[in-house]
């Protein structure tokens, strides 16, 4: 979840070693393939997942995310979705309600809990834009891309201009454990590096305690860069670098 504003706490660099020894030493890519996702409940949402862009009503830090347009990949063809809280909030909210995403998130709760977390975001000024991941038309997932230099983490880790912040829960059980996440964190970094020519590096702080998710940044191309002790959580900072994109 986006970073809250409490007194500044200390951060620590240190090597990979000990968070890589609770990651899963098997780093292959599992097949994506498996049964079919269950659709979302019918509501007035279904008839935007569609191919064409979202319109872009203003600028923002953030180079226009509602119009990066459609990528495939080995799970589908994916998308992000600006989300639209009138008619996304349900779903969001029944999501954050999934006991596994709760244990992280910590936004459980009635509907107007996830509102106001969402209206903290598209009330703003557009350093971060809260998104459905959208796979061969399905929404599947939330995200948050946002400005790390812009962002609270800056008070908590040295980042640099324009480093760009990805939060990312998936919504459904059928798409955990089988390597659904990995595709798309892979896919979403690659986007925000060809949209986002002045980023030079995609940054994330999954709670330390998430191996599943640690262990998916890594296998999407990300490195150990530090553990942080940020509002709420020790994190894992793992950074995919624009200049080291294409060696694995």
């Amino acid at each position: 979840m986006t970073i809250g504003v409490p007194p500044a706490r200390t951060v620590s660099a240190v090597p990979a070693a000990p968070l890589a020894a609770r990651v899963p030493a098997d780093v292959a890519l599992p097949q994506a393939a498996g049964a079919p996702r269950p659709r979302p409940p019918a509501g007035p949402s279904a008839a935007r997942y569609g191919t064409g862009p979202e319109p872009v009503s203003r600028p923002d830090p953030l180079d226009g995310v509602a119009g990066w347009g459609p990528v495939t990949t080995a799970a589908g063809v994916f998308r992000l979705v600006p989300v639209r809280p009138e008619h996304d909030l349900r779903l969001i909210t029944a999501w954050m309600n999934d006991p596994a995403v709760a244990e992280f998130w910590h936004l459980a709760g009635p509907a107007g809990t996830t509102a106001a977390h969402l209206r903290a975001q598209t009330g703003g000024d557009g350093r971060s834009v809260p998104c459905l991941g959208v796979l061969s038309g399905v929404p599947m997932s939330y995200w948050e891309i946002y400005r790390a230099d812009l962002d609270p983490l800056a008070r908590y880790h040295p980042v640099r201009p324009h480093d760009t912040g990805l939060h990312l829960l998936i919504g459904g059980a059928a798409d955990r454990g089988r390597g659904v996440g990995t595709v798309l964190l892979r896919a979403v970094s690659d986007l925000v590096l060809d949209r986002r020519p002045a980023c030079d590096r995609v940054i994330a702080e999954p709670d330390i305690r998430n191996v599943p998710s640690v262990a998916a940044f890594l296998r999407a191309g990300f490195r150990l860069a530090a553990e942080a002790d940020l509002p709420g959580k020790r994190a894992a900072v793992v950074v995919r670098d624009r200049a080291l994109r294409h060696t694995l």
